[in-house]
C-alpha cells in the first residue's frame, strides 16, 4: 500500500475501520463481547474504560496479535482477519515505546521500511522526512537511552508513521510521561494525526486524555461498548449510570417524579426542593429516580427558592481560580460544588444549593442494589 510522502499542508482521505460483532474469549471468560464500531476515515476514537473492560484486547485483535473468537475486522471494507500483523499495514505505538536499544533513532525509524524491503534511497528520504516531522533531525544518531521520555515517544510515533499505515493504534501512549510532558505529547499526537489524516484508535483509562484528543469516545464496561459519542455528548448526555459516573465528577440526588409536561420532568428531591429536567426518560409520576448534576452546574446561595435545597458546607478547597465545596444535604447526601473563587464560605455554614441557569442535569431510573449500567 505504498503512497507518496505526505507533506505538511497535504490533505489525506484516511481509511475506514469497521469492527463487526467482535468477541474474544479467554477460556470461559469473555473479554470482548460482541463489539461493533465503525470508525470514519481520518477520525480518532478513544477506547475508554476501567482496567479489565476489554479495551486492550480489542486493540490487539485489530492489530492481529490475537485472533478473535468471533466477528470481523475490515479496513476500507476488506477483511484483514486472515492477515498476520505485519501485513495489515497498521502502525502501533506502545506505552513503553518498544524501541530497539541497540539501534540509533534513525535506525529505529527505518526498521519497518527495511522489513518491507523498500529501496535504500526511499528509506533514507522517508527517515529524513519523519525525523523532521517529529523534530528530531539533530538526534538521528543517538540511542534511545540518550533520549528523554518525550523524545522516545516521538521516535515511536515516527516509526509508526513512516510505513504510511492505514490505521494507527495507540496503546496507553502517554502513561509513562509526567503531567506536563503528557500534555505536550497529546498535542503532538493530535497535530500529527490531523496532518496525515490518520484513522486512529487510542486505548486509555484517562478520561481527560480521551476527551481532549478523541473525535469520539467509546466507553467500555465488561467487554461491551456502553456509549459511543463525541466527548461533549458523553459528558453532557451519558446514557447509563456507569458512563455518567466514569466520565467526569458528578453528584447523584435521590428524587421522585412529580409531573411531566412539555416544559420537562419535574422531580422532587429527597434533599428538599424541586427541579425541572429536560429528559427523554420515560417515567411515571411517583417513580423513584436519580438526578445527576455536575459540580460546576451547582451554586451556593444565602436565600431559599423553589429549585434550591438546604445544605451544610464542610470544607472549601481553593484550587486555582475556583473553589470546591464539600457539602451535605439534610438526607445525608454528600455534594461537590465548584464555583469561581469569589469569596469564602465558613465551615459548618447552612446555605442553599441549586442548579445554575445553564445546568444540564440528567435523570436515571433508580437502580436496585444488584443492577448496573442503568440507562437514562
Amino acid at each position: 500500500m505504498a503512497t507518496a510522502i505526505v507533506h505538511e499542508n497535504a490533505t489525506v482521505a484516511g481509511h475506514a475501520l469497521d469492527i463487526v460483532g467482535l468477541t474474544h474469549r479467554f477460556g470461559t471468560f469473555t473479554a470482548v463481547d460482541d463489539v461493533t464500531l465503525s470508525i470514519r476515515p481520518g477520525e480518532i476514537v478513544a477506547l475508554l474504560g476501567p482496567s479489565g473492560c476489554g479495551k486492550t484486547t480489542l486493540l490487539r485483535a485489530v492489530a492481529g496479535f490475537i485472533r478473535q473468537s468471533a466477528g470481523r475486522v475490515l479496513i476500507d471494507g476488506v477483511s484483514v482477519d486472515d492477515l498476520p500483523p505485519e501485513r495489515r499495514n497498521i502502525g502501533i505505538v506502545f506505552q513503553n515505546y518498544a524501541l530497539f536499544p541497540h539501534m540509533t533513532v534513525a535506525q529505529n525509524i527505518a526498521y519497518g521500511l527495511e522489513a518491507r524491503r523498500r529501496p535504500r534511497a526511499e528509506i533514507r528520504e522517508r527517515v529524513a522526512h519523519f525525523l523532521s516531522v517529529v523534530r528530531l533531525a539533530a538526534l538521528a544518531d543517538r540511542f534511545p537511552r540518550q533520549l528523554s521520555g518525550g523524545q522516545q515517544q516521538r521516535v515511536a510515533l515516527a516509526r509508526a508513521l513512516v510505513i504510511e499505515p492505514s490505521i494507527l493504534l495507540l496503546d496507553e501512549p502517554f502513561g509513562a510521561l509526567d503531567k506536563n510532558l503528557r500534555l505536550d505529547m497529546q498535542i503532538e499526537v493530535k497535530r500529527l494525526q490531523r496532518q496525515f489524516g490518520l484513522t486512529a484508535i487510542m486505548v486509555t483509562h484517562d478520561q481527560e486524555e480521551a476527551m481532549s484528543i478523541a473525535d469520539r469516545i467509546a466507553v467500555m464496561n465488561h467487554g461491551r461498548v456502553e456509549q459511543l459519542d463525541t466527548p461533549v455528548e458523553i459528558y453532557d448526555s451519558p446514557r447509563s449510570l456507569f458512563v455518567n459516573g466514569f466520565i467526569g465528577s458528578t453528584n447523584l440526588l435521590a428524587a421522585r417524579v412529580a409531573a411531566r409536561s412539555d416544559d420537562g420532568t419535574l422531580v422532587e428531591l429527597e434533599a428538599g426542593g424541586a427541579v425541572t429536567v429536560h429528559s427523554d426518560l420515560e417515567c411515571a409520576a411517583g417513580e423513584p429516580v436519580l438526578l445527576s448534576i455536575r459540580p460546576e452546574q451547582l451554586a451556593l446561595h444565602e436565600s431559599p427558592a423553589g429549585d434550591r435545597w438546604p445544605v451544610e458546607v464542610g470544607l472549601s478547597l481553593p484550587i486555582g481560580g475556583t473553589t470546591v465545596h464539600d457539602a451535605r444535604t439534610r438526607d445525608g447526601t454528600t455534594l461537590k460544588i465548584t464555583e469561581a473563587r469569589l469569596g469564602r464560605v465558613a465551615p459548618g455554614a447552612s446555605v442553599w444549593c441549586g442548579p445554575v441557569a445553564h445546568a444540564r442535569p440528567v435523570l436515571f431510573r433508580r437502580p436496585h442494589s444488584d443492577e448496573q449500567g442503568v440507562t437514562a
